[in-house]
């Protein structure tokens, strides 16, 4: 088990109030305590997508239209160029034209987010967005 320290601190009443909030969204598993830990490793996290060159996890969601085969044959080229990093991607059909498809991404964070970029600079992609994480060595 690891050693607690605790600390005390003055925080004025109506960020309190909003923050028991927040506490209160997030269910009854959660507590003051554990809703501040939750921010402190995010805060690390974001720290870890700043550090150049460190290894990070990334999903890339895409949506676009299925019935165009250079944005299938585009996208197909990337994953076999950054075969690498691409963990695994999944697609699903929403409707009859168009698709979802789920990238997961490993590998240093400034190469992920080139990756992203690239694929997303795919004309006929209609929407995506990278999301980042950790790999969870550092926290």
């Amino acid at each position: 088990m690891t050693d607690l320290v605790r600390f005390s601190v003055a925080i004025p009443e109506d960020l309190l109030m909003a923050f028991d909030a927040l506490v209160a969204k997030r269910g009854v598993a959660k507590n003051r305590s554990e809703v501040i830990r939750d921010l402190i490793r995010d805060a690390l996290v974001e720290e870890e997508w700043d550090t150049p060159g460190r290894e990070i996890i990334g999903t890339l969601t895409l949506v676009f239209n299925n019935s165009s085969e250079a944005v299938r044959s585009n996208l197909e080229s990337a994953k076999i160029q950054y075969h690498e990093q691409v963990v695994c991607s999944t697609r699903a059909y929403i409707d009859e034209g168009n698709c979802i498809e789920v990238m997961i991404l490993r590998g240093a964070n400034d190469l992920i987010e080139q990756i992203s970029n690239t694929i997303l600079g795919i004309k006929g992609i209609k929407h995506g967005h990278l999301t980042t994480t950790t790999t969870g060595k550092f926290i």
